[in-house]
């Protein structure tokens, strides 16, 4: 029997190699080279579809109407999706083990059954385990369709047969397809299921969506082309000792990226907050030194999010920089800025800042409230009760605007927050009834702004 011939595929774009390289060739990404057998190049794969789509087409010409939506039943998830599905949209969902995904997607398709129908594909679990769990959540699932397989074409001539409104995968990982023959999860055989899938989903119209392995370091395991293919990403976030947990949407095109969801785990399944800032706001009988309370915005919804900031005399050469929730680079920066514009010395200290509730923070507008909070838990002060704090912080020292700060100091005033510390060029126009708002030029004019009110 001849040998069989082995190829290097890289797991972030798919660029392959006839030996192992510790760089990627194509992206230049370090020790993502993984082994597989090398695939015959199959022909006739994609012979029907020649002259399906091939249509010159001007586009003036092209009606761009707004595609209905059908909603899944779970409001936060219709949020993040940008108000529910749209027919041949597919859908990736990733996240931790054990996390929620498979309990999210069968409520949906449980509150979507009774309208459309559905198909659930369950690779990873057997059918009495599916319904296990559909007992213990309590939904009626007495009618939903269940196929568990991991043949591609199996669940291809499934989807074609019965043609579900809404089909789910769980998940593409365990996957295969008869025309390769490297083994399920392997680069080559999830990039050509998902590709397979969303072939399928554009020509007849069923939205899939598909449930993915996640890495160790976070990453949805699999070709970085796996995210390129389908038309939405969504994460999982938060500790799974935790009982609430937030989906973000990273792509989307249907929709608002950068979306967020946010759920309560219960004994009947996850649960949509409506208040999601009070989770993220611990309840303090009295103000203490080091927490501070930003606005973040989170898509189209803004939060309230409580930034807090330790800092301890350091017993080593080299003091501590931790930061959960927020870029740790971004620490060391705004420590640098401290420093040169305002006179704080952290030098000799560990900083150690977190984001409550286990958000985590991209965007720059949490810069002034990261700096406010390091000032207080340095100098043993507590900040003013109902104090909310946003802006960026430039190496200059001065305050930035962030994006959208009307609404931001709207969801301050309507949670009860009476004093606000902003960039000059987020101040509103018309003042705020029960709200005083300070606007700040530099990062020592808001240290200046904080002595004014501890001095009351």
């Amino acid at each position: 029997m001849a040998k069989q011939k082995s190829i290097f595929s890289c797991t972030e774009c798919g660029a392959q190699s006839i030996k192992w390289q510790g760089q990627c060739p194509g992206c230049a990404a370090w020790n993502t080279m993984v082994e597989a057998v090398a695939e015959a190049a199959a022909t006739g794969r994609f012979a029907a579809l020649v002259g399906s789509t091939g249509k010159l087409q001007k586009l003036g010409e092209i009606d761009p109407r707004e595609a209905p939506r059908q909603a899944t039943g779970v409001d936060e998830l219709d949020r993040v999706l940008g108000g529910g599905l749209v027919p041949g949209m597919v859908v990736l969902i990733g996240g931790d083990p054990g996390i929620g995904k498979s309990t999210l997607l069968l409520q949906a398709l449980a509150s979507i059954a009774p309208k459309q129908s559905v198909l659930y594909v369950t690779g990873e679990e057997s059918a009495e385990q599916v319904a296990m769990r559909a007992l213990r959540l309590q939904l009626d699932c007495a009618q939903l369709p269940l196929l568990p397989e991991i043949s591609l074409e199996k669940i291809l001539n499934t989807l074609r047969d019965e043609k579900p409104a809404v089909a789910v995968i769980d998940s593409i990982q365990t996957l295969y397809s008869e025309v390769l023959q490297s083994a399920p999860g392997s680069v080559a055989q999830v990039r050509e299921c998902a590709a397979q899938l969303t072939r399928h989903a554009k020509s007849s119209g069923t939205t899939i969506i598909l449930v993915g392995h996640v890495t160790k370091d976070g990453a949805l395991a699999g070709p970085r082309v796996l995210e390129h293919i389908v038309d939405t990403v969504l994460y999982f976030e938060g500790d799974t000792h935790s009982s609430f947990r937030l989906v973000r949407a990273i792509k989307n095109r249907f929709g608002a990226v950068n979306e967020l969801g946010v759920f309560a785990m219960t004994e009947k399944g996850l649960r949509g907050v409506s208040n999601p800032s009070a989770l993220f706001l611990s309840q303090h009988p009295q103000p203490v030194p080091g927490s501070c309370v930003m606005v973040t915005q989170e898509g189209t919804r803004p939060l309230l999010v409580e930034i807090q900031a330790l800092v301890d005399t350091a017993h080593s050469p080299s003091p501590r920089r931790l930061s959960v929730g927020l870029e740790q680079n971004r620490l060391a920066l705004l420590l640098a800025v401290l420093h040169r514009h305002s006179g704080v010395v952290c030098s000799d200290q560990d900083v150690f800042i977190n984001a409550v509730g286990g958000v985590k923070i991209s965007e720059p507008a949490a810069d002034l409230a990261v700096c406010i909070a390091i000032v207080s838990s340095l100098t043993s002060r507590a900040l003013p009760r109902k104090l909310v704090i946003f802006g960026e912080v430039g190496l200059a020292g001065e305050i930035r605007p962030a994006p959208r700060g009307q609404e931001r100091l709207k969801e301050a005033a309507k949670l009860g927050f009476d004093l606000a510390l902003i960039p000059t060029a987020n101040a509103p126009k018309q003042a705020i009834p029960g709200m005083e708002v300070r606007a700040v030029d530099r990062i020592d004019q808001a240290l200046e702004c904080l002595r004014e009110w501890r001095d009351r």
